[in-house]
């Protein structure tokens, strides 16, 4: 059974529509729609990228880029759900074992369900912000380029939702409204599956976030009386196989989520540079505040997808560290030997932080976050004096 109280099923639904939800119907015939329309997308996409490369219109290419990174980034994502499934698999039988072993103690079975609703109403937030963002761009789109259309440079002037360079001619009626659809549904597609990521990974860090808590309130009530008869051997055990459950819950997203961070961190930089760029040419230039309320949509969703992933690397650090504390805190002193000796173990494995980090080699905290923007403030610094 899979732990559908951990993950909302908003987030579920999103992951069966890709073809990352385990045992989902035609999931093979999902991925290679998925692969073949974001293919397409992306062709395009790089093809203006190239053609503007060359050209002296900086601000085009630099928005270019900006809106391109994000959906790489997102076939990426996807690439490796669909690689990895297997590892995904045992992610969720594993927390759906912790709801099971949860199950017949109240107080575990409380906590557990108030994470999971946490997770949900953060899910949802995330996700409703990456749905409704396409629509409001979309509104400030046509309300920016509502004009007249009369003769064929007009005709040619007309600019797309995302920059793309057709190898058709796309700008004659009524060729552009059935691009202009498409491209409104892919983002509206795209940004329900960036949310959609984003909710999954809130939804596991805090089922573990969770799962310590428990840990902490068990080793919280080892009570003094157990010097006596000593720890039972039930209650050791309990103790030692969910701390080991925890290590291998983290451990599997951190191996789900390690070089997906990564791309992310890169991409975020990028993109939050591109876009705080196009803010700071448009304020120095035409003061054109339909330009900015468009840019500032999207730099606003991009920037809280950087800090989603800073926040669950912070969070899992911070709980972790807490069942160390916990430990430490507990009459484990006043233990028999052989029962301090469990707890002092477990103390000392707790001392080695939980983690997701970005390809191995750098932890995902909020401290990397403000490094993000501190990045990408100098490098808009530096395109503007290029500018």
């Amino acid at each position: 059974m899979l732990p559908v109280k951990s993950i909302s099923p908003p987030v579920e639904i999103g992951l069966r529509l890709t073809g990352v939800w385990p045992g989902s119907p035609y999931e093979n015939i999902v991925r290679i729609v998925w692969i073949a329309v974001m293919t397409f997308a992306q062709i395009c996409q790089y093809r203006y990228i190239i053609k503007h490369v060359d050209a002296n219109n900086l601000v085009d290419l630099i928005e270019g880029v900006g809106t391109t990174l994000p959906y790489t980034l997102l076939y990426v994502k996807l690439f490796v759900f669909w690689t990895k499934r297997g590892l995904f698999k045992n992610i969720l039988v594993e927390m759906s074992n912790d709801w099971d072993n949860s199950s017949a103690n109240k107080l575990n079975s409380n906590d557990m369900m108030n994470k999971a609703e946490l997770a949900y109403r953060c899910s949802k937030f995330i996700m409703s912000v990456f749905v409704v963002t396409p629509f409001i761009y979309g509104g400030v789109f046509l309300e920016h380029y509502r004009r007249e259309v009369d003769g064929e440079s007009q005709l040619k002037s007309r600019e797309l939702l995302m920059k793309m360079d057709f190898p058709f001619v796309y700008y004659k009626t009524p060729t552009y409204e059935w691009v202009f659809v498409g491209q409104f549904i892919q983002l509206v597609v795209n940004g329900f599956t960036i949310g959609m990521i984003d909710g999954l990974i809130i939804s596991l860090i805090f089922h573990i976030g969770g799962q310590i808590e428990i840990l902490q309130k068990a080793l919280t009530n080892i009570s003094v009386e157990d010097e006596k008869d000593g720890l039972s051997r039930k209650t050791a055990k309990s103790l030692i196989d969910r701390h080991h459950r925890i290590i291998i819950n983290s451990d599997g997203v951190e191996n789900l989520f390690s070089y997906i961070a990564l791309m992310q961190w890169l991409c975020n930089t990028l993109v939050i540079c591109c876009t705080g760029f196009i803010i700071v040419i448009t304020l120095n230039t035409d003061k054109n505040m339909k330009t900015v309320a468009k840019v500032i949509l999207f730099y606003s969703a991009i920037t809280m997808e950087a800090f989603i992933f800073s926040f669950c690397g912070e969070y899992l650090s911070d709980k972790s560290l807490s069942i160390s504390n916990a430990a430490y805190s507990s009459p484990w002193y006043l233990l028999k030997p052989q029962d301090r000796r469990i707890v002092i173990l477990l103390m000392i494995r707790s001392q080695r932080r939980l983690t997701i980090t970005a390809g191995k080699f750098m932890d995902l905290t909020l401290e990397g976050f403000a490094s993000i923007l501190k990045v990408s403030a100098s490098y808009v610094s530096v395109l503007y004096a290029m500018y």
